[in-house]
Formats: structure tokens, C-alpha cells, sequence
């Protein structure tokens, strides 16, 4: 019985629950195993914007060439189209001929209009084969066209017979001269002459690889002494050298010409195994190839179509 003027009860009895509960939590707590979530996400993070970014499409293989075997025969009146760099004309010619001795009622039609030209037509189907003097581009790759290696070809830095240069070039300098940051042979040993630079168009192979080999990738200089012509050939290129000009071309195409002569590169002339400016050639076929294209590169890749390779390059 509570008398008045004694203290209620009730605080006491709050206070009793209050440090009751808090006993109850500290010893459930205590007492439970924590769980830590290990799940790595499958998405990236959202964004500040709060989307999500899509991931990267997985990279599409480069497909490789097919090992095509020698034909033993070939259907009478098959044909094969072949067109693109002025570099291969040698290697088509004696393809052809030797192709067509072998198969009789068999046709090669070569041309020669350009790499650039020849992947063009080959995308188009206006030809069978791209014979091509630079690699392929992954757009390219992409569009179902497939490489195969023909041969190792060099490019000739060219000077015509007379030019007064008795010496050759190192590499700078040459990458200097054909971006127009020497512009005087007497800034390599020569004459007191102005140089001039023959360049080729930009849709020939040769133009490309030799940017990249020899410009390591930079642009050609834009400077008055060059002169890029307007078609890729190399008849015109080595007539327009006279005794001040310099220009380029694949080797095999200047070894025997009487105008005009090769220089050596830090000492190394073209028809040596350690001359820098080396690429290999390619004949492109689009896949799945036809049974004209792999008859003709089953015999480019045969003992005998291999020798022809060595004369025609």
C-alpha cells in the first residue's frame, strides 16, 4: 500500500526495463555471425547519371588465311580476276602464265590499279583476288576479306643515275627529306641542289607501307618540293626523277632499270636480308572463296608456284 508523500514507483520501474533491454540486445548481438555479401556484380556501376554503360562487344577474331591445296585439275573455262597494287605486276604476270600452261581453258585477267583500288572492286565483286602490298585494315578484316601472304618484298629509296649523291642515307634522313625538313642535297653530302620529291598517291599500297615503315606513321610533308602524282605507277615516277628528284618504289621494279639507281640505308642496300624497309605482299580473297579463287591459290602456294613467286618478284 503506498502512503502519500512516498515516491512513485514508476521511474524505478522504467528504469529496470530500460536495463533489461539493453542487456537483451548486447546479448543478441554478441551472439550472431556476420554476413558479408560476396556476389561480384555482372554490370558496371551505374553512372553519374544514374545509367548503366553498356559493356565492350567481345573482339571478333581475325580469320585466317585457308591452306589451299595445289589443284590437280581445274574446270575449262575458269577465270580469275585479279586486281590492286602496281607492286605484284610481275608476281601476276607469272602466275598467269604459268596457271594458264598448266590448265588449258583457263583465263587470269591481271590489272593493276592500286590496293586501295583492288579491295574496293574485290568488296564490289567486279574482281576475284586483291593483290594488295600493305596489310589489311580490321574494317577490312571485318567485311569476311582474309590475307595470304605471296612473298617479302623491299621498298628502293630511287635516285635517277646522274644525281651527283655518291653516299646513301640514314633513316632520319630519309624520313626528313619526305616530310619536307630537308630540302637540299647539300644537307646530306650532295650538291647545293634543291631536292625534289616524287611522291606516289595515297591509294597505293606502296605510298602506305612506306609511311609506315619509313614515316613510322606521320604524315608526308606538304612542303613545295614534293609532288605527289595522281596515278599510282612507277614508269612515271622513276621518268620525273631526273639528277634532283627522289622517290620510292617496290625493288623488284627498279633493280634493272638503266636511269635510275638505289640507295643504300645506313649502308644497306634493298637486295640485302637487313635492309629496314621490308614488307611482305598479300593476294585477298573474300571468304568463303570461290573454287576459281582457291584453284589459283592452291597453285600460288605450290613448289612451282612459289618458284614463279621468286622470278616475278
Amino acid at each position: 500500500m503506498i502512503k502519500h508523500g512516498d515516491p512513485s514507483p514508476i521511474p524505478y520501474i522504467l528504469s529496470t526495463l530500460v536495463l533489461l533491454a539493453a542487456g537483451y540486445g548486447w546479448f543478441y548481438l554478441k551472439n550472431q555471425t556476420p554476413t558479408i555479401n560476396t556476389t561480384v556484380p555482372t554490370t558496371p556501376p551505374p553512372t553519374s547519371s544514374g545509367v548503366s554503360p553498356t559493356p565492350p562487344p567481345a573482339p571478333t577474331p581475325t580469320p585466317a588465311a585457308a591452306s589451299f591445296p595445289p589443284p590437280t585439275a581445274v574446270a575449262s573455262g575458269t577465270q580469275v580476276r585479279i586486281d590492286g597494287s602496281t607492286s605484284m605486276v610481275g608476281i601476276n604476270q607469272t602466275l598467269k602464265n604459268g596457271f594458264e600452261q598448266q590448265f588449258p581453258n583457263t583465263t587470269v585477267i591481271p590489272q593493276a590499279r592500286g590496293s586501295d583500288q583492288g579491295i574496293q572492286n574485290l568488296l564490289a565483286g567486279n574482281t576475284d583476288i586483291a593483290a594488295i602490298s600493305r596489310p589489311l585494315t580490321p574494317q577490312e578484316q571485318s567485311q569476311n576479306l582474309v590475307a595470304m601472304p605471296i612473298a617479302t618484298d623491299a621498298i628502293a629509296i630511287v635516285v635517277g643515275v646522274y644525281n651527283p649523291l655518291t653516299g646513301g642515307l640514314t633513316p632520319t634522313q630519309v624520313e626528313d627529306i619526305f616530310q619536307g625538313k630537308i630540302t637540299n642535297w647539300s644537307q646530306v653530302g650532295g650538291a647545293a641542289n634543291a631536292i625534289r620529291v616524287i611522291n606516289r598517291p595515297a591509294i597505293s599500297g606502296t605510298h602506305q607501307a612506306f609511311q609506315e615503315l619509313v614515316l613510322a606513321g606521320e604524315n608526308f610533308g606538304t612542303t613545295p618540293n614534293i609532288t605527289t602524282l595522281p596515278q599510282d605507277a612507277t614508269t612515271p615516277l622513276l621518268r620525273a626523277l631526273g639528277n634532283d628528284g627522289i622517290g620510292y618504289a617496290t625493288y623488284t621494279q627498279v633493280m634493272n632499270q638503266k636511269t635510275v639507281r638505289s640507295l643504300a640505308v645506313n649502308g644497306v642496300l634493298p637486295d640485302q636480308p637487313t635492309y629496314p624497309y621490308q614488307r611482305t605482299l598479300y593476294y585477298v580473297y573474300k571468304n568463303p572463296a570461290n573454287p576459281a579463287v582457291q584453284a589459283f591459290l592452291g597453285y600460288a602456294n605450290s613448289p612451282q608456284g612459289k618458284q614463279l613467286i621468286s622470278a616475278g618478284n
